[in-house]
């Protein structure tokens, strides 16, 4: 396996005006270091889908949508107990355990710090679903929605 170089966020000012609204609906975005694409396999991507659901079952959120791309993952969700920042520090901090047990390796999976963006209306919410369902059609990786083995959406339509 290849050295893994640790991967900043692109600015620092992705922290300004960041609030953590519990019960407000966020898009996330979290890249692994050095933009390997390592979820390209059922086994690996179970690891942080699996992370997802142990972030709701502790009501951390609530999933609405979500999509593992190879090199990077996208997140639709409520904000329930705690802030942004410790809901995904622990869902990071658990895929990368579950991921690097499966990987048989060490070290930091994801580059420091993550996008959001707080959604702010419900026809929004859709129209985020809608996009991150399409992220494997503008990536090559898919023809169409739903043929994308790795996302899911609330919204059954919203994969038609």
């Amino acid at each position: 396996m290849g050295e893994r170089h640790s991967v900043v966020m692109p600015s620092p000012r992705l922290l300004i005006g960041r609030r953590s609204l519990q019960g407000a609906y966020y898009m996330l975005t979290t890249v692994v270091a050095g933009r390997e694409s390592i979820f390209v396999d059922d086994a690996t991507v179970e690891c942080v889908v699996e992370a997802l659901r142990c972030s709701d079952r502790e009501h951390r959120s609530r999933t609405l949508a979500w999509v593992v791309m190879p090199d990077h993952v996208h997140w639709l969700m409520q904000l329930g107990n705690g802030n942004i920042s410790r809901c995904v520090q622990a869902f990071k901090s658990r895929s990368s355990r579950a991921v690097n047990l499966h990987r048989g390796s060490e070290g930091s999976l994801w580059q420091r710090g993550f996008y959001d963006h707080c959604i702010r209306s419900d026809e929004s919410l859709l129209t985020q679903a809608n996009y991150l369902i399409e992220n494997p059609i503008r990536s090559g990786l898919a023809t169409k929605a739903g043929e994308y083995p790795y996302c899911w959406t609330r919204w059954p339509s919203a994969t038609e």
